[in-house]
Formats: structure tokens, sequence, C-alpha cells
């Protein structure tokens, strides 16, 4: 005979409304955090893209002591204005400030 209070007839599991919300929810948290990371780590992929603008020539110089960027970009291209010239001659060598080493390799625009 069954203990007080327990029931004879055992019913299979129901999941309520509430349950199934709560059982998509945490089965969808993996698949989120998969495209999350695999759009956060495909950022560099997208840096060698050539951007359609026509190749740059250029010529390479070593620094000399006391050299400059401003004096080397007044050097090369007298006529231009000197701030544009460092500007390229950053982006060719990927500097992230304008201050170079005595024996530091450059590679600077040519200036037609």
């Amino acid at each position: 005979m069954p203990a007080f209070g327990a029931s004879g007839v055992r019913t299979r599991l129901r999941l309520t409304r509430r349950g199934r919300v709560v059982l998509t929810g945490l089965a969808a948290v993996p698949i989120v955090i998969a495209v999350l990371v695999g759009a956060l780590s495909s950022g560099g992929a997208v840096a060698g893209i050539d951007d359609g603008g026509a190749p740059v020539a250029f010529e390479t110089i070593v620094v000399g002591a006391g050299d400059t960027l401003w004096g080397i970009a007044e050097t090369i291209a007298p006529s231009e204005d000197p701030r544009e010239v460092i500007l390229e001659i950053m982006r060719l060598n990927g500097l992230a400030t304008a201050v170079v080493q005595p024996g530091q390799e450059l590679a600077l625009p040519v200036v037609d």
C-alpha cells in the first residue's frame, strides 16, 4: 500500500510555457556566444584587403642622427605640405608616432 499522500498514478513530465521559454533560452546561449566569438575574431581578416587605390611607389632611407620626419618631409617634397608627407610616411611604415630613431629604415613615398 502506498504511503500517506502518495499517489499510485505516475504522470509524465510536462513543461509549462515558462519552462519551454527557459529551456529554449538556455539552448540558445552557446549558439549566441559562438556567433559573437566568430564575429569578433574575424576583424583581422579585413585589414589586408586592398582599398582599390593606386599603388604607391617608394624608396627607402636610413634615418641619421638628428633627422626628424619634418626635415625628411621638407627634403623629399619641398613644395608639399610637410604634415601631409609625414602622414604618408607614417602610413607607409606603420608608425604610431612621428618619432624616429637613428639607424631606422624608412620607406618614403616617391614625389613627382
